[in-house]
């Protein structure tokens, strides 16, 4: 099995980053404000970033480094923060 870890950003300009195991599925979720507190409050949320994973413990160790201050300054060297 394969997991996601991703980083969204809505037409308001909020960031979100997460994990899954399908990441159509989760964008979804968030556009259907279903599943996720943290992103009701944005609309039109797009997949700007993502990375694949073989294993959940992978994703969850990246999903932590991307969520601390290395992971922001490593979006904001690619343009995308």
């Amino acid at each position: 099995m394969k997991y996601y870890v991703y980083v969204i950003k809505s037409s308001e300009g909020y960031y979100y980053t997460g994990m899954t195991e399908d990441l159509d599925r989760r964008l979804s979720e968030h556009n259907n404000k279903t599943k996720s507190f943290w992103t009701k409050r944005g609309e039109n949320w797009e997949v700007i970033y993502f990375e694949e994973f073989d294993s959940k413990t992978e994703a969850s160790k990246r999903e932590r480094w991307m969520k601390s201050g290395h992971g922001k300054k490593f979006l904001r060297e690619k343009g995308l923060k």
